[in-house]
């Protein structure tokens, strides 16, 4: 069933429809416009169904709408553009960046500003908020904005240059000693929900997301990772999915309120928030996802050749 609404979504982007949303605006509505059914073929695996005409006026769209820097208190939105439709913030970037990257699209050459932007914005512990006011006064990460933008930078499909392995490498020893979820200041968990795995992610968090990162940056970097660091998370997920087979425990992120919707004369005001098919149908908790299946596989072989400790 899932391969009829991958038709139907891919359809939906190359419609008119879908070139009249980017017009309008790149990002929002939220969740049924252009924005969604591309990052969610590409958590799919399936980066080949996006029309290159979809991907590239995504593109496009965003070259044309957004300031080139995430607004915060030191750097102010100019006083002409809204803040939630003319910015961008660190997770939306990082999703988007490997979506459009999965395309085919040379984002290095022609928009060498995105992979700048995340490294301009490493705080000093080594993550990224996209909450502005950590950039006020040297403030802490979170998590959850953090990791998209460690994949996008990780995995450009060229050598890293010293600035950017400065920059994974900065973030894997975030993650490495918070032990993919855990405070540092009582070592409590930061939040009971990423324990349980979910799909589509978008900007959502879990230990499987986090271990991935791992996996593939200890890989790429030739390092090796503490044992005591993830060891806790390869056995939780090996009791739960003990056949390999990952199962959806959290529906992907999904609110039917307080979307950003097109009105009249132009004018944006907030409405419900409408679902589409793919999303529906990727979504359900208990059903066995292939797209995590495929990532608990490839993470937990990686890890077994690079554990220490």
């Amino acid at each position: 069933m899932i391969e009829s609404w991958i038709a139907v979504s891919r359809s939906y982007l190359a419609s008119k429809k879908a070139m009249d949303s980017l017009a309008l605006d790149p990002y929002w509505p939220k969740w049924d416009s252009p924005w969604w059914h591309l990052t969610l073929l590409w958590e799919l695996g399936r980066a080949d169904a996006i029309p290159k005409e979809a991907a590239e006026a995504m593109f496009a769209a965003i070259e044309s709408k957004y300031v080139r820097f995430f607004p915060n208190p030191r750097e102010p939105m100019p006083p002409d553009k809204d803040y939630y439709r003319d910015g961008l913030c660190h997770c939306a970037l990082g999703n988007m960046y490997q979506t459009l990257a999965a395309c085919g699209l040379d984002l290095d050459a022609r928009a060498p500003w995105m992979r700048a932007w995340f490294l301009h914005y490493q705080l000093p512990d080594g993550g990224l908020n996209c909450d502005e006011k950590a950039y006020a006064h040297g403030g802490s990460s979170s998590i959850q904005s953090t990791l998209p933008a460690l994949e996008a930078v990780l995995a450009p499909g060229r050598p890293l240059t010293p600035i950017e392995e400065h920059f994974v490498d900065r973030g894997a020893e975030y993650l490495l000693e918070r032990r993919l979820a855990f405070r540092l200041r009582d070592g409590q968990l930061m939040d009971p929900s990423f324990l349980d795995i979910g799909f589509p992610r978008y900007y959502d968090y879990d230990i499987l997301r986090g271990l991935a990162f791992i996996a593939e940056w200890a890989r790429l970097r030739r390092r090796f990772v503490q044992r005591r660091a993830v060891s806790w998370a390869i056995d939780a997920l090996d009791d739960r999915f003990p056949d390999g087979r990952v199962k959806i425990e959290k529906p992907g992120l999904f609110s039917t309120e307080n979307t950003l919707l097109s009105g009249k004369e132009g004018k944006w005001v907030r409405g419900p928030a409408a679902s589409f098919p793919l999303f529906d149908s990727a979504r359900k908790p208990g059903a066995m996802s292939e797209a995590l299946t495929r990532s608990w596989s490839h993470t937990r072989k990686t890890l077994e050749a690079r554990l220490e400790g």
